[in-house]
């Protein structure tokens, strides 16, 4: 990760599955000034990480791609609107940084009752349903929450952040 993103990638804070704010969470407005001047993808990356849904929706909305369809299902994912985050994970098909998610994420659910999600490729819906049945302080939702900052490393390094 490039040096001037590390400071707002702190990925040892995992972010909640939910809409919920981390203490340790940055300021929208902190997390926007280390990023001006990023491109709106990693904006918008940055602002979800932080816990600013709404923000990251206002991003997203407008990036009419691929990967503009990740972050808004992720984003609606967080809310949770878990049919509105399927129809945006639908819209992104099969994305580039899917293969390096899958294989990643085989080694965290392997041997737990989320092993289904190391099938022979990465379903973000599945993941959906996972995140929609965790219950906060479960086992489950500490892996899916290990999951999620997966889904966010991969997606950045596909961006050379």
């Amino acid at each position: 990760m490039r040096e001037n993103l590390k400071p707002v990638f702190d990925f040892a804070n995992l972010a909640g599955l939910g809409p919920e704010r981390r203490d340790r969470a940055m300021s929208a407005e902190a997390v926007m000034a280390a990023v001006d001047g990023e491109y709106a993808l990693i904006q918008s990356t940055a602002i979800l990480w932080h816990d600013h849904l709404d923000e990251s929706h206002n991003l997203s909305q407008d990036i009419s791609n691929a990967d503009g369809s990740f972050l808004h299902g992720i984003m609606h994912r967080r809310e949770p609107d878990y049919s509105n985050a399927k129809y945006w994970f639908n819209r992104v098909g099969s994305h580039p940084s899917y293969p390096e998610i899958l294989k990643r994420v085989t080694s965290l659910v392997a041997g737990t009752t989320l092993e289904y999600l190391a099938g022979a490729e990465w379903d973000a819906t599945a993941m959906v349903d996972a995140v929609s049945d965790a219950r906060a302080g479960s086992e489950e939702y500490e892996i899916l929450q290990q999951v999620q900052r997966v889904e966010f490393e991969v997606f950045l390094e596909g961006f050379g952040a």
